[in-house]
C-alpha cells in the first residue's frame, strides 16, 4: 500500500526552522501499531494522520516516535496547511475531531492559520527541587499543568537568557512524575519565551510546541495584564507564535512551509 506523506515546517515562514511534522492523509484508519511504526520510521516529534469525517471536517491523531499524544499544536497547523495548500480544501474554517481534546477549529488568517486550542490550568506544585535538579538550574517557581495523559511541570525563570542556557539531564527529566517540562521566562523582544522537554514521549526537546501555549498564555496573561502575545520558542530551530487568550480557549497562530512531499509503502 502506498500512502502520500508531506513534511511541513510549522510556526515559521522559513525552511529549516520551526517544528517539522509529517502529515499522512488516510481514507480510513490503519491499525494503531502501523500508525506508531510509521511515526517511529519518520522519527519526527510528531506524525499527524487525517481521515475525512464530513464537509470541512477530519478526524485527527498525532503520534511521536514512541506514543500517541492527546494534543499537538504544530502538527495540527501542519495538517491545516496540507489540506488548504496541497489537497484543495477551500473552507475558511477547518474542523478536526480528536479523541481526547475534542473538536479543534483552524481558521485561515492571512498567510497562516489560527488554531483554537483548549485552555489549560496552571496550579501550585511542590516539585521545585526535583525540577531544578533535572534542568540543572533553579527556577523562580515551579507549577504543574494537569492534563489527561499529558501532565507537565511548568518552570518559570527570571530571564530569556536563563531559559536559553538550560542544559537538562534528560534521564532526570524522564524520572519526574510528569510527562513534560515547560521552561519559560520573559522575552527580550517578545512577550515571553519557552522551551519544552519531553523525553518520556521520545522527544528530548520539542522545537516548537503549540500545545504548551495552552498553559503559557494564561500564565503570562496574569503576569503581564494582557491577552494578546508574541511568543517565541527558543530551541535550536526556534519558532514564532501569535497567541490570544479567550475565556475558555487559547488561540495560537502561525505560518508553515512545505519541505517534502512523497509516498511511503506500508503493509496492505
Amino acid at each position: 500500500m502506498d500512502l502520500s506523506i508531506y513534511q511541513v515546517d510549522a510556526f515559521t515562514d522559513t525552511l529549516f526552522a520551526g517544528n517539522p511534522a509529517a502529515v499522512v492523509p488516510l481514507e480510513a484508519w490503519l491499525p494503531d501499531a502501523t500508525l506508531q511504526k510509521i511515526a517511529a520510521e519518520n522519527n519526527l516529534s510528531e506524525t499527524a494522520y487525517l481521515v475525512p469525517a464530513g464537509p470541512s471536517r477530519w478526524e485527527l491523531r498525532w503520534f511521536t516516535p514512541t506514543i500517541e499524544v492527546p494534543l499537538c499544536g504544530h502538527a495540527t497547523l501542519a495538517s491545516a496547511f496540507v489540506l488548504a495548500h496541497i489537497l484543495g480544501a477551500t473552507a475558511e474554517v477547518l474542523t478536526f475531531a480528536t479523541r481526547v481534546s475534542g473538536d479543534l477549529t483552524v481558521i485561515r488568517e492571512g498567510k497562516g492559520f489560527a488554531m483554537r486550542l483548549p485552555r489549560r490550568q496552571v496550579l501550585p506544585s511542590d516539585m521545585l527541587e526535583p525540577v531544578a535538579v533535572a534542568l540543572g538550574a533553579r527556577p523562580e517557581e515551579v507549577l504543574i499543568v494537569p492534563a489527561e495523559a499529558d501532565d507537565t511541570a511548568f518552570a518559570v525563570f527570571a530571564s530569556e537568557t536563563a531559559v536559553r542556557a538550560l542544559r537538562p539531564d534528560m534521564r532526570a527529566v524522564a524520572a519526574l512524575p510528569v510527562r513534560n517540562i515547560i521552561a519559560t521566562g520573559p522575552g527580550t523582544d517578545c512577550d515571553f519565551v519557552s522551551r519544552m522537554f519531553a523525553p518520556k514521549a521520545g522527544i528530548d526537546e520539542d522545537p516548537v510546541t503549540g500545545s504548551a501555549h495552552c498553559s503559557l498564555v494564561p500564565y503570562w496573561a496574569e503576569k503581564l495584564g494582557k491577552t494578546v502575545f508574541h511568543a517565541r520558542q527558543v530551541s535550536a530551530r526556534g519558532g514564532e507564535l501569535q497567541c490570544t487568550l479567550e475565556e475558555d480557549a487559547v488561540i495560537v497562530a502561525g505560518e508553515a512551509v512545505l519541505y517534502l512531499r512523497g509516498s511511503i509503502k506500508v503493509p496492505g
